[in-house]
């Protein structure tokens, strides 16, 4: 009798042991979650902004939302690197009357806790092209900025 009793005991043990385990991974499961949703929010937030502000004409404020030694590749057009040469970019952009883009087909991977990126088609008025790599980067503020835009313009 007494080894069934231990056998009986060892068994509840083991299976509130899994029970509680399971339970602190579904808690893990649902922390990370959140957190990838607070980052989507986040970069889709960014990325609305940035779209209102190139489509309204708004170079400054479309520059605004890259960091401050962020680095943009544009084909066929070649690197920028910093805010300067991203922001006179989008100046030029903007007086040769560019504006309404668009995105479809966006893809947003989240990468950690404080990054994603985001892949998309694009168009606009005069343009069209593919989005290959913004990586948007959560500052300590909360905002997404971009810390990397790679994009082709293909037609």
């Amino acid at each position: 009798m007494k080894t069934i009793t231990t056998t009986t005991l060892s068994a509840l043990a083991l299976a509130t042991s899994m029970i509680v385990g399971s339970q602190a991974h579904a808690d893990e499961a649902s922390a990370r979650a959140m957190a990838d949703m607070e980052i989507q929010v986040a970069v889709a937030t960014a990325s609305k902004a940035w779209k209102d502000a190139f489509n309204a004409g708004d170079a400054s404020a479309a520059a605004a939302l890259y960091e401050e030694d962020a680095i943009m590749v544009v084909e066929p057009f070649g690197t920028f690197e910093g805010h300067d040469a991203i922001l006179a970019f989008w100046t030029d952009i903007v007086s040769k009357g560019f504006d309404d883009v668009v995105y479809a087909n966006t893809v947003t991977t989240v990468l950690d806790g404080q990054s994603a990126r985001v892949a998309a088609d694009w168009t606009m008025n005069n343009a069209g092209g593919v989005i290959t790599n913004e990586l948007w980067v959560i500052q300590p503020d909360g905002r997404a900025l971009l810390r990397e835009d790679h994009f082709a313009i293909t037609k």
